[in-house]
């Protein structure tokens, strides 16, 4: 389609249509000229000595006249078809000996008298062929067709009637033009092709030097996208050992926490209420088991057991529960919003915030009641665990604040943490169209 040519592609196509438009006008204006002699030496009734020059006698004018044109016109529509895609070597080959056989069937029904058309034929041949040899094929295949040119030629030197017998039968002045006009055609022709192959070959060299630049680039590429993918893998690994460190961390630490505390209150109660600490040695019991489970888990690159049974803000009551149970530590949970839409990746950081935070208060601020208090505001879910611990004024950043802040950040959220009359922490936690209040108030 003329559309997908390029600006090199398009002239090359208008000068070869140029030259195939010079040419037909040639063989019309030669056909016709000797057509229209002959007529001319019958009318005069000079045809017995225009005879006696000839070694054969030629076809009669009209015949002569329309086996020409006839002959160019097949001519076209076969390079028509050589320089049409989608044709495999086969049907090319044979396209091209086709238009080697019409070229001689031309020159020889014009009287060897124009020879120009073998370049249309070089011209095609030339524009098809892409090899890696394709300069030494090309002066080949050119050198081969003009040789079986001449040598066609040669045979048929004795079986045509020459341009000269018909230029004769004018005055010597006449003679003159007509052959100094033969010549012209000749040479303007061979301006054109060279012109032709001058485009041609620039067309290519270019075309030559555009995939050479993209290939540069394309090189390029796949140098930068192997350092991306290593960059990847090697985030990547990242990821997944701070991954298994913070799920180690903070179900360990959640579990450990609550069972200690556990046995505190078994110690004590073992003497006075042996009843009591047994029930209270079964739920240390079931928080081991569950703090086993959690680990095998995170090993296993699976979410918390509770948020695979159930939905988050039943998980997150569970959890919550359980630990009050087995730790002793008074756990209230306020309830202002859940956002009605959450991904996985959400729940488990919400989970693994509370979780973390409920821990964090027993573990190092030895608190014996936290609130805690979810709700949904503009634009973010936050969670405020509060309580009343000994507090810290200067706490440290180990491993349960670095691991929160660091589930908030690949959730773009933020981690937010002071003292005073206890400890209080705050995450918050994006949610754009997925917030929805459900306002509500639960106790543990």
């Amino acid at each position: 389609m003329a559309g997908e040519y390029t600006w090199e592609e398009r002239r090359l196509e208008w000068l070869y249509g140029l030259l195939g438009l010079y040419n037909g006008l040639v063989v019309l204006l030669m056909a016709g000229f000797m057509s229209l002699t002959q007529e001319k030496i019958v009318n005069s009734m000079t045809a017995h000595a225009f005879l006696t020059t000839l070694p054969i006698v030629p076809l009669p004018a009209s015949k002569g006249f329309l086996l020409s044109v006839g002959a160019y016109a097949l001519l076209i529509l076969l390079g028509k078809l050589y320089r049409h895609g989608g044709m495999t070597s086969g049907q090319l080959h044979l396209i091209f000996a086709a238009e080697i056989g019409i070229c001689m069937l031309l020159m020889k029904s014009l009287n060897l008298a124009y020879d120009g058309i073998v370049l249309l034929a070089v011209a095609d041949l030339m524009h098809r062929y892409h090899g890696e040899n394709q300069s030494w094929l090309l002066l080949g295949a050119m050198l081969g067709i003009y040789f079986m040119a001449n040598y066609n030629m040669a045979i048929f030197q004795r079986h045509v009637a020459p341009f000269d017998v018909y230029t004769a039968y004018y005055r010597p002045e006449v003679q003159s033009v007509l052959l100094a006009i033969k010549n012209g055609f000749q040479s303007f022709n061979i301006v054109l092709f060279v012109l032709y192959l001058v485009l041609l070959v620039q067309s290519k060299h270019h075309e030559k030097e555009r995939i050479a630049s993209l290939n540069k680039q394309l090189e390029e590429a796949n140098v930068q996208l192997r350092a991306y993918a290593l960059e990847a893998e090697r985030t990547a690994e990242t990821r997944e050992r701070n991954r298994l460190a913070r799920e180690i961390h903070d179900t360990l630490g959640h579990t450990l926490t609550g069972i200690v505390a556990g046995l505190d209150a078994c110690i004590v109660l073992v003497d006075a209420v042996p009843t009591a600490a047994k029930k209270q040695l079964e739920k240390i019991r079931e928080t081991a088991r569950h703090g086993i489970v959690d680990v095998r888990r995170s090993v296993k690159k699976l979410r918390p057991d509770d948020l695979e049974k159930m939905p988050l803000q039943q998980a997150v009551k569970k959890v919550i529960a359980e630990f009050s149970a087995s730790s002793g530590v008074e756990i209230h949970l306020v309830e202002l919003g859940w956002p009605e839409k959450l991904r996985e990746d959400e729940e488990e950081v919400i989970y693994r915030i509370v979780q973390e935070g409920i821990t964090n208060a027993r573990r190092h601020g030895m608190a014996t009641k936290v609130t805690v208090t979810c709700g949904t505001e503009p634009g973010r879910f936050y969670i405020m665990i509060a309580d009343n611990g000994k507090g810290c004024d200067k706490p440290q950043h180990g491993f349960g604040l670095r691991h929160m802040e660091e589930r908030l950040e690949l959730l773009h959220g933020r981690l937010r943490y002071w003292s005073d009359k206890g400890f209080t922490l705050e995450a918050t936690i994006p949610m754009g169209k997925n917030v929805m209040d459900n306002n509500g108030e639960a106790d543990v």
